[in-house]
């Protein structure tokens, strides 16, 4: 797939909904997203491949925005399609997009070459889910120099996207959000500091999700800077990620695991505002 092949599958959600530009990468390439359901009432946000090698979660966003616009959930929901696009264009067609010669060297040291399959950062050589200002930098994986992932950034919200997509989410103001990204098959709920009782109300939600999707539910732990650790600590959004793949399957997962995904996914609205 190329990244012109993947931009015009997230667009061919204007079937159904209105695309709309949410904001603007590093390098300027747009952030697509869309609305589907009704516009009163509780809303959600969905947002997929903020991680660049999870591309595949942006193919399961358009499939479940068509079906949501199809199929009453009663509720509204915004699907944010392509969070990080500058990681998914390294990813899909690697480093000759980049207008800046020594910003390619840069790119191409740091990743080890032209081979961009395990990349998950954005074009600033930063993991844009480690990035957000939710005890930023105190992960268990976190790392402090520009890398394929687990870069943490310089300081927390320095990313572009990452502060075109708390915008966004404050102007929403959404009950809950829902961040697709790939292997596991799990769902990570809550968050350190998080009160008793808005941890067993986030729960409740999770094991309903659970129940239309087969995922296991986990309680989040040693993981931090994420957009639903900062939905959930600074916002007070549930907010929930889903491990959409299995575990066995290679970066970046292929699109022979789509139907399963949506299969296992394409109930989720309705499990959230259930």
């Amino acid at each position: 797939m190329t990244y012109q092949e993947y931009i015009n599958t997230i667009l061919s959600v204007n079937e159904v909904a209105e695309i709309f530009v949410v904001g603007y990468s590093s390098l300027s390439q747009p952030i697509y997203g869309a609305h589907v359901g009704s516009y009163s009432g509780k809303q959600a946000i969905v947002q997929c491949a903020i991680h660049a090698r999870e591309y595949i979660t942006s193919l399961l966003g358009a499939e479940l925005a068509k079906y949501a616009a199809k199929n009453d959930f009663g509720a509204g929901a915004y699907f944010v399609f392509n969070t990080n696009p500058d990681g998914v264009r390294l990813v899909l067609d690697g480093v000759s997009f980049v207008p800046c010669s020594a910003e390619r060297e840069f790119i191409l040291s740091v990743n080890g070459g032209t081979d961009f399959s395990f990349y998950k950062a954005n074009a600033d050589c930063v993991d844009l889910n480690t990035n957000f200002d939710a005890d930023w930098g105190g992960g268990a994986q976190n790392v402090r120099c520009p890398s394929p992932a687990n870069y943490i950034g310089h300081y927390p919200m320095s990313e572009r996207e990452v502060r075109v997509l708390a915008d966004f989410t404050r102007s929403i103001s959404p009950y809950a959000t829902i961040s697709y990204h790939t292997k596991g098959e799990v769902i990570y709920y809550g968050f350190e500091g998080q009160s008793e009782e808005d941890r067993e109300k986030d729960e409740t939600i999770a094991f309903r999700l659970s129940a239309v999707t087969g995922y296991t539910p986990i309680l989040t732990q040693n993981s931090t800077g994420g957009y639903k650790d900062w939905c959930i600590d600074k916002e007070k959004i549930s907010a929930f990620t889903i491990e959409a793949a299995p575990s066995s399957a290679s970066h970046p997962v292929g699109v022979e695991y789509l139907p399963e995904m949506f299969e296992r996914n394409k109930n989720v609205l309705q499990a959230l505002f259930a």
